[in-house]
């Protein structure tokens, strides 16, 4: 199994120091900042926009994995792709064409992902994999941070890698939503890539302890 990839999400930062939350990630040795991008549309909350991450871009050289939980993903593209987003993930949910936003992506020069709520199956995105970098499937229901991880979800990412061997294809598979040390373990047993934690990682006072004990 390899090392997963621990990603904090900006989302439970204090939003009033932002830069510092950037700071507080890069020197924890954590490999990505993962950003929820909400409108108030596809799920109740509004959270920030592509000004946002430009302003952030400064602070650090992680990648910046973007994660639109918008109903038009398809309109926020180009703004994240020049803010200097690097993963752009979109809800299948969301569009009637997700193939045609993939490649918009992919245009712009950015990994594309495709994410899965809870009550979504592994099977509505069985097409589309092969054209895609990257697989987010959410582990609480979207819209807001310090939810418990809904465990069942973890058979999505067995399925998922299980296809991955069978069908040749290469993208990385992430998990969302109650991320700690004890869930972190099974979804990467389950044979997750990468660990989206916001909670477990804002709330440790050892920064880098907690991502060393979520590497597991």
């Amino acid at each position: 199994m390899n090392r997963p990839i621990i990603a904090p999400s900006i989302l439970s930062a204090d939003f009033s120091n932002m830069g510092k939350a950037i700071d507080d990630i890069t020197a924890s040795g954590a490999e990505w900042v993962h950003m929820d991008i909400m409108d108030g549309g596809f799920v109740p909350p509004i959270t920030f926009g592509a000004k946002m991450a430009a302003d952030l871009r400064v602070r650090t050289k992680l990648p910046f994995d973007v994660h639109l939980m918008t109903q038009t993903p398809q309109n926020l593209l180009n703004d994240f792709a020049a803010a200097g987003a690097d993963y752009i993930s979109f809800h299948t949910e969301s569009v009637s064409r997700p193939l045609h936003v993939i490649r918009k992506i992919k245009q712009l020069g950015k990994k594309a992902g495709i994410s899965i709520i809870p009550a979504t199956p592994v099977s509505a995105i069985s097409n589309i994999l092969p054209f895609v970098d990257l697989v987010l499937v959410m582990t609480v229901n979207p819209g807001y941070g310090g939810q418990s991880c809904i465990t069942e979800c973890f058979t999505k990412v067995e399925n998922l890698t299980r296809q991955r061997l069978e069908r040749g294809i290469n993208f990385l598979i992430s998990v969302d939503g109650g991320i700690n040390e004890t869930t972190a373990k099974q979804a990467a047993a389950a044979g997750a890539d990468v660990l989206v934690t916001g909670s477990a990682f804002f709330n440790a006072a050892d920064k880098t302890a907690i991502v060393q004990k979520l590497r597991g």
